[in-house]
């Protein structure tokens, strides 16, 4: 039995996908939704369409006028903006606040790590919008940890003071890391079989055969993010702690294209408070 499977034990306590982010999550399969349909998708949840329209007129994004509806919204912030960070906000309101945890910084990294795996997916000719909802959930294994073992997930989290180092140091002190645990939680939330393997495949992509396009970019994306937690040179570290598999994903001829298209931390995670408040 895989040692992941205790997390699940309790299915009752386990976090359910919010209606709204269930249809949302459908409606990347489309390319046909408008910004009405949308707006009224989102407005079935208040306290989301709340949220939605602080971050809207925040100084993010600087309106010229105040949005006052989600379809303004929509068309200041874009269609697709307004869906990942309606989604973004759904997935972080199924998860109970947690004693002794930094819920900001948490959320932060998410968010960095979603949008640094849609670029990264755009230069591999991936599916963005796929990437994006995959990095976006891609941590949140680490909060079902958190809820049954708060003080070994602690420590693995004071030992991981190094990039890209945190799934290491899970296997040690837990037996198991977030990343399977994700992977699980997404099955049971019904995302599609490719996110799901792309989750289990991020693990160690090199190794998975055949080899995961979208695991290798969920990986290098989770890299991303923790040198802009960290204040470290995004390309540089991936060069460090990830050379193998950004050589064999090509990303190495790519560079100035990614250097000049990957957001800085500050900018992928301007929305946070707002999301979470």
């Amino acid at each position: 039995m895989p040692m992941s499977d205790k997390f699940f034990a309790n299915a009752a306590a386990l976090p359910s996908m919010p209606e709204v982010a269930s249809r949302l999550l459908k409606s990347f399969e489309r390319e046909d939704m408008g910004m009405q349909e949308l707006a009224d998708l989102i407005g079935r949840d208040q306290g989301l369409s709340a949220k939605l329209l602080r971050l809207a007129n925040s100084a993010r994004y600087s309106p010229r006028h105040t949005i006052s509806s989600l379809k303004d919204a929509a068309s200041t912030i874009g269609l697709n903006s307004l869906r990942d960070l309606a989604l973004a906000a759904c997935v972080a309101g199924a998860f109970p606040k947690l004693q002794n945890f930094d819920r900001m910084r948490f959320w932060r990294k998410c968010l960095a790590t979603a949008g640094h795996a849609r670029v990264l997916a755009q230069a591999s000719d991936l599916d963005p919008d796929a990437a994006y909802l995959a990095g976006l959930v891609m941590r949140t294994g680490e909060l079902l940890m958190l809820m049954h073992e708060p003080e070994a997930v602690a420590r693995a989290e004071e030992l991981a003071h190094l990039p890209d180092s945190l799934l290491d140091h899970e296997m040690a002190v837990l037996q198991c890391n977030h990343l399977e645990v994700t992977a699980e939680l997404a099955r049971r939330w019904k995302f599609p079989d490719e996110l799901v393997r792309a989750l289990a495949a991020a693990v160690d992509p090199m190794a998975c055969r055949p080899f995961c396009p979208l695991g290798g970019v969920l990986r290098l994306a989770s890299v991303l993010a923790d040198a802009g937690d960290m204040g470290l040179d995004p390309l540089a570290t991936l060069h460090e702690y990830q050379p193998d598999l950004f050589h064999h994903m090509h990303f190495d001829l790519n560079e100035e294209w990614l250097a000049s298209h990957l957001a800085s931390y500050e900018t992928l995670t301007a929305g946070v408070d707002q999301l979470l408040h």
